[in-house]
């Protein structure tokens, strides 16, 4: 779990890397929550989601939001942010060509910019979105929904209104072939304090099951 450091469009970005040993390996981006509020690549949920592609067979990074540890520059209100994931996201795919699918996935904030990254990319497989901030954020741009995904969201979430995550799945249009997978989790919080270990085996089936064939 090397760490690194790539530029971003407002200097210096760091991560952590995970190399799968299989060739041509999917690889995997993950997103952290709110910078302002404590989000850091190191965030359980965030460092869930990056053990469960690993496990996988994933390459995967995980990195640090502009401003937000040693990642240099400062909060842009989530502009900013969106970028910092699109040179992330081009590090991994650099540095992997030849990778047999790509997948982004992010908790809470960092949902919202994977979700946003997805309609800018259409070379990304698969997301993954961990209790998306729907009702807190604007997410009107994600109809139609380009490609298939999971979202998942406690049943108890204090901070998002399952509610408004369930009426945005309703309402969102798919392009065809795209399927959205949705799991509640019961009794889990927004940070699924007492949950995570439920929250990895939702994740890592998911993964599993729809993980691209090594050719």
């Amino acid at each position: 779990m090397p760490n690194i450091t790539f530029t971003g469009p407002a200097g210096r970005l760091e991560g952590k890397y995970f190399l799968s040993q299989q060739k041509n390996a999917p690889i995997a981006l993950v997103m952290h929550p709110h910078p302002l509020h404590g989000g850091t690549m190191n965030n359980k949920v965030t460092y869930q989601i990056y053990e469960s592609f690993a496990r996988c067979g994933f390459s995967v990074m995980r990195f640090n939001f502009r401003g937000v540890g040693n990642s240099q520059g400062e909060w842009d209100n989530g502009i900013g942010e969106l970028s910092d994931a699109a040179a992330a996201l081009d590090w991994l795919h650099n540095n992997n060509p030849h990778a047999s699918g790509i997948w982004i996935s992010g908790f809470s904030f960092g949902a919202w910019i994977t979700m946003q990254l997805l309609m800018r990319r259409p070379d990304v497989s698969r997301f993954i979105a961990v209790a998306p901030p729907i009702g807190l954020y604007d997410f009107s741009f994600f109809s139609p929904c380009p490609s298939s995904g999971l979202i998942t969201i406690g049943s108890s979430d204090e901070i998002v209104d399952v509610s408004n995550v369930e009426d945005m799945l309703k309402a969102t249009a798919r392009q065809k072939g795209a399927k959205l997978h949705y799991s509640k989790i019961p009794d889990a919080d927004h940070f699924f304090t007492e949950q995570q270990e439920i929250l990895s085996s939702v994740l890592c089936q998911y993964i599993a099951s729809n993980v691209p064939q090594q050719g």
